[in-house]
């Protein structure tokens, strides 16, 4: 290799590997969301979950397509942690090969494809010794890259944990919301079962105001842990009919449906609730890119606004709001920015 193709080899390596850190620092390390327009991981996971959700799109039974889905996201971690590996190791024997002064024992000619599979078993401290660094900017780079593969071996080893941990929280709360609002969960059934716990007409405050304030602590929760592991955005819950963003969507019904107007009810928990859920609707929606989709149905029309008002009234709870529209799920996800209102 001549001379500037070295130092071509080299730059590239060296920006490769400069990328992958960064990228892995970003979305391990780093606890808050990055606004840069280009980012590694998001373009990996776009270039993964779009072709994913195409298939199973093609399969007909709704069980088997939600299982389908729900291997997504842990697989993707899996392949995520091999793509920066990947990466690192090119990117290592790019460098590698730029500065030269390796020796292979059997004297055969190294080609660059000899160079990546050294990279790799340096980078993975396997250390057959077929290939012997013998320049001391080789032999340091090599110590670099078995450091580095001891890194992304504590890395693999800290992380699943760690974002596990996280998604059990999350789901905790999420079963929870099954036996309060249904499955698939609605705000009507909430109130409705909230107000059954009354022994009178009408909904005990405080009985609502801890299972509001429970669901404020919840969205914190939600919002911190999917910023600091957005790969928990692809982590389906156990059952087909539960999911984080039904939960949060939920919550965000019920506390506009408060806000609104219901006799008997103080709004002030309420207030507190939708705020913080309509926070980590605005900036999960934020993370996935997600888009406001302003044809989207109303999922409240009359007749069904109508009919909610009939089984409120049963229980003791007279809604005073006297016109409603709920967005989508997708919608109140991702149309919320600048402070609008997801559900009105």
């Amino acid at each position: 290799m001549n001379s500037q193709g070295s130092v071509v080899a080299v730059l590239g390596g060296i920006a490769i590997v400069w990328v992958v850190l960064l990228d892995a620092f970003e979305t391990v390390v780093l606890p808050r969301r990055v606004t840069r327009h280009f980012k590694l991981t998001a373009w990996f996971y776009r270039r993964t979950w779009i072709p994913w959700r195409r298939f199973a799109r093609r399969i007909k039974t709704s069980s088997r397509q939600q299982n389908f889905l729900g291997y997504f996201g842990p697989l993707s971690l899996i392949l995520l942690l091999g793509f920066w590996a990947l990466g690192l190791i090119f990117g290592f024997a790019l460098v590698q090969y730029g500065i030269g002064g390796h020796e292979q024992l059997s004297k055969e000619p190294l080609t660059f494809g000899k160079i990546v599979y050294h990279s790799g078993e340096t980078f993975f401290t396997l250390g057959y010794g077929d290939i012997v660094p013998t320049s001391g900017g080789a032999r340091a780079l090599s110590v670099m890259e078995a450091g580095m593969g001891f890194a992304f071996l504590g890395v693999v080893i800290g992380y699943i944990p760690v974002v596990y941990t996280s998604f059990s929280r999350r789901e905790i709360q999420i079963s929870m919301l099954d036996a309060r609002a249904g499955s698939p969960p609605t705000a009507a059934e909430l109130l409705l079962r909230l107000a059954g716990r009354s022994e009178d007409p009408g909904m005990d405050q405080s009985v609502l105001d801890e299972v509001l304030r429970d669901w404020e602590r919840w969205a914190g929760e939600l919002l911190e842990s999917q910023i600091s592991y957005p790969v928990l955005t692809f982590f389906r819950s156990q059952h087909s009919n539960q999911s984080w963003l039904a939960a949060l969507t939920t919550m965000l019904d019920v506390t506009s449906l408060i806000l609104s107007g219901v006799d008997g009810v103080h709004p002030g928990q309420a207030k507190l609730t939708f705020a913080m859920a309509r926070h980590a609707a605005v900036d999960l929606a934020q993370v996935v890119n997600a888009k406001y989709d302003s044809g989207a149905p109303d999922r409240l029309p009359e007749a069904d606004l109508s009919g909610l008002r009939e089984a409120l009234a049963v229980a003791g709870l007279r809604l005073t709001l006297c016109a409603f529209h709920w967005a989508s799920p997708d919608a109140i996800a991702a149309g919320m920015e600048g402070g609008g209102e997801g559900a009105r």
